[in-house]
Parts: C-alpha cells; structure tokens; sequence
C-alpha cells in the first residue's frame, strides 16, 4: 500500500513537470480605481478628530492600510505639484510641474500649471482654457489606456481646473471643474468638443443655490453665514465652506452615474479632489474650529459617497487610494502665542534685496524677470546677456543677498540644482527632487521652519514635515488592512496601483511599491 501512494505521489509530480500546472485560482477583478484627494488635509486630522469620524474616514481607517508616515518628498508643496505626484509617481524633476505656476521664459509670461490659450473652455467659453498639457509624464489612467485591456474611462472633478486635469493625466476622457462665476462646472475642448447632457443638466438645475443664506455651524458656533444672491460672491463663498464638497459630491454621483463607471471592460478610473478644506484652511488654519468642523463634515460626505458606490458598482470592485495634496503651517499669530517660532515676511523684501545687490555691482537695470511672487525669482537674462555678464557668477551674488536676510534657511542657485546639490538631508532632498531646470526659477529660496510670505491666514509650500506629511491610504481587493509605519512617499502609491492593477508603471514613478500591505 506504501508503495502504490508513493508511485501516485511522482506520477502527480511528473504530470506537473510536463504541463499539468494547476490553475491558481481567480485574481478580483477590480472595476473601478476610485483617487480621492482632499485638498490640505494634514496626516493630523487622523488622528485629532478620530474620535469624531463615523462615516468614510471612518471606513479608509478601519477597512485599509494606512500608512502613518507619508511624506512629499518634493518642494514646493502646493496644489499642482501635488497632483501631478499622486497618480503619475513623478516629483517635478520628471513631471516638469514645478509650481501651481511659473515664469515662462518662451514666452515672457507668467503661466499655471495647466492653462493653455490654444483651447477654449466648455461651459465658459470667455474663461481662459486649461488642459495637461504641460504634464510631461504618464498617469496610471494614461498607463491604463496604453495597456488596451478593454474599454475604460478615465475622468477627473474638482472645484479647482489644476486639480480635476493633473491626476487624470493626458489620455483622460474628461476633466471638470467648477466655474465660481456662473456656478457651472465647465471642461475644455482637449477633451471634447461640447459638454455632455447630463453635465449641462446638472448646470442647468443650480443645484448649488440650495444654500443661499444658509449658515455654517458647528454646534452653537456660527462659522459663515452664505450670501443670499447667487452671484460671484456667493459661489466663491461656496469654495470655502464644507457645501462645496457637498456639491461635488453630488457631482461625482453622476458622473459614476451617466459614465457608466465601473461597468467597462478595463478599469475605469475617477481622480476626486475636494478642494473645500483648501480655502477654510488658508483662511482659517489648522488650529481653528472651521478646519475641524469640515474635517467631520469630510468624513460625513465621503460616507455617502461611499455608500452611492457600494450601490452601484460594490465596493468590493473597487480599488480606493485617498490622499492629500500638502498640508499647511500654523496660523504664525497662533504659534507665537504658544511660544512656538515663526513669522511673517514679505515677498517685495526679496525682490528688492536682489535688484539693489545687481544694481551695485552691474549698474542699474530690471533684474528680476517677473514681478509675481519675488521670493520665487526669475532673473532678466536678456538685461544679463546685454551686459555680457555669467549668468552663473549674477546668480551667485543674488543668491549671497537672499542668504543673508533674516529667517533664510537656505537658498540654491539653478547651476547648483543642475549640478546636483548634496543631500545631506530631506530638505536637501526635496529641493533637488522638486527642480526642473526648464521651469524652475533661477533661486530656491527655503525660509526658516513657520516663516512665511503670506499677509493673513497661512499657507502651504515648505519643505517641512507639517507641509508634507499627508495621509495615505488604500483600499479594497488585494490590500491587507492595518496601520503601516515604515517611512512612505506619496510617489508609492502609482507603482503600487500599477502592481495591484497590472498594468505598466507610470513613465516618470520615483517611488517604490508598497507591497508590505498587498495580498498577492
């Protein structure tokens, strides 16, 4: 009887050798990738209000694998740059995205990261255009098409044009955001040439003026009460209150609705960024009621959002990364009185600082390029070659200058970034990692650690950690739940949707795949 089992076992053996290799059993199929991102939201939001969620953070934090130290490993930290990391992997010195604007020396103006005047605007044809073009790298809803399993869409919302475009990349069957003029959400003609019926009827029932007049409280506390006319003021008003998220939402709804997502053949792919958090932030910063309140709110609205696919489409079909594009300082009046550093400073000082050391050395003259944003300097290199100066020795005298006004941390010259600076740390690092010489300015400036050029409110755009720490967090089918504490960049998450996907990793991916939290 020993004997018979043994002849059994290798004839198994040996059928397996020669091609009986037993069939692993079925991958899920994963229908949709759902990107969620919520403009400045700190990885600290977590974890303050934890206590307070019940709905769709609720769910990410219980149901995904979060990973508690994830960081922008690039600099500027601002909205574009952002977005242009989340799906694409690239920091700017691949993406070319290297602020939420720049000096354009082509053309002798100053651009956005996705405006483009060769294109008119859907919805608001008298509204400058905007389109990806300016990306130079893939996304994962690009890699997706390329891939050419079967049909899919790729599509992006948000309330602002740089956030709905850069996450869908260019090969994106539609991008639309929200119009603060008209209270419509518009597109451009990169991606078709009218708007589709069911957008131009969800414009067409105002949907937005359901909170005319209404307040923003948070318990007993008023927070804003909205304008009682639709006009400009009351949809900008919209932009900075939790009821912007709420309409987009909505938005999002329809577009899983009439696009049919997650019922095509390839994965489709919904990039949703809520840009709500953003504004009160800025206004309001990270200490103030207004942040917390639509902290909760977010975790409410995303818990309907939830639910709305779980019916449509099920979640267990349903990949979800969710993310931030930057966090944000402390409010420097809030710091000071907790004893903490920090300040404000003024952009002209820099401006000046530079024009007054080139005059006294070179002779008078327009030094600076662009008069926007002077701590971001764009030097004349017509007025440079005209004198028949080294444009490398003109840089180092502004860079000298700069160096020496108070709460300068540290300013690089673009011969140094070319070159390739030392990276002694992250600070280093996320400069280098943030340069595009082609767009860059011609001086990175870093301030001290709190310092900022901002007037009132606060803002974002450091290299530091309470700008750069953001949560990170997927979801669904091949993701093992729990809380992950090796050191993460929010480049991780395109190769490793690209694994769970099986698809090819975006062109320009700086990061690793996270697979200490994939299941096969």
């Amino acid at each position: 009887m020993q004997r018979r089992k043994l002849v059994m076992m290798a004839g198994a053996l040996a059928a397996g050798a020669f091609g009986q290799v037993p069939v692993p059993a079925a991958r899920p199929k994963h229908k949709l990738l759902l990107a969620i991102t919520v403009d400045q939201f700190r990885y600290d939001y977590l974890t303050r209000f934890r206590g307070e969620y019940s709905g769709g953070l609720a769910r990410l934090l219980t149901q995904g694998a979060v990973f508690t130290n994830a960081f922008y490993e690039h600099t500027p930290t601002v909205t574009a740059v952002g977005h242009s990391t989340i799906l694409s992997g690239a920091s700017p010195a691949l993406s070319g995205i290297v602020g939420n604007d720049w000096w354009d020396r082509a053309t002798g103006k100053e651009v956005t990261s996705v405006s483009d005047p060769s294109l008119q605007t859907l919805g608001a044809p008298e509204r400058k255009a905007s389109s990806p073009h300016r990306m130079l790298v893939s996304t994962l809803g690009d890699e997706i098409k390329m891939a050419a399993k079967g049909e899919s869409r790729t599509i992006g919302i948000s309330f602002k044009d740089r956030s709905a475009i850069l996450p869908a990349g260019r090969m994106a069957d539609a991008a639309y955001w929200f119009d603060n003029e008209t209270g419509n959400f518009v597109s451009s003609t990169w991606y078709q040439k009218s708007l589709p019926g069911w957008v131009e009827g969800f414009n067409g029932k105002k949907v937005g003026e359901r909170y005319l007049g209404v307040e923003w409280k948070a318990g007993d506390l008023l927070l804003k009460k909205m304008p009682a006319k639709a006009d400009t003021m009351f949809y900008s008003n919209m932009e900075a209150s939790p009821f912007g998220n709420e309409l987009l939402e909505e938005f999002a709804e329809q577009a899983i609705e009439n696009e049919k997502l997650g019922t095509h053949a390839g994965v489709d792919v919904l990039a949703v960024s809520f840009s709500c958090n953003d504004y009160v932030g800025h206004a309001e910063g990270p200490d103030s009621p207004h942040a917390h309140d639509i902290s909760v709110r977010t975790d409410k609205m995303l818990g309907k959002f939830f639910a709305f696919v779980d019916r449509k489409i099920g979640m267990r079909n349903v990949l979800v990364v969710f993310t931030a594009d930057h966090g944000v300082a402390p409010v420097p009046e809030v710091n000071a009185a907790r004893k903490m550093p920090g300040g404000r400073l003024k952009d002209k000082e820099i401006g000046a600082a530079i024009e007054g050391a080139l005059t006294a050395k070179y002779g008078a003259g327009k030094w600076l390029a662009n008069e926007k944003s002077q701590y971001v300097p764009y030097l004349n290199y017509d007025l440079i070659a005209a004198r028949r100066l080294d444009p490398g020795e003109v840089r180092k005298v502004a860079a000298d200058t700069v160096r020496n006004l108070p709460h300068i941390a540290r300013v690089y010259t673009k011969d140094q970034m070319i070159a390739g600076i030392p990276i002694t740390d992250f600070v280093a690092r996320r400069a280098q990692n943030g340069y595009y010489a082609g767009r860059s300015p011609d001086l990175v400036v870093i301030t001290e650690p709190y310092y900022m050029y901002a007037a009132k409110g606060t803002t974002h755009g450091a290299p530091f950690h309470y700008d750069a720490q953001v949560p990170v967090i997927l979801m669904g089918a091949g993701v093992k739940a729990g809380r992950y504490h090796r050191a993460t960049a929010v480049n991780d998450i395109a190769p490793t949707l690209a694994t769970l996907l099986d698809v090819a990793v975006p062109s320009g991916s700086m990061g690793r795949v996270l697979d200490e939290c994939l299941t096969y």
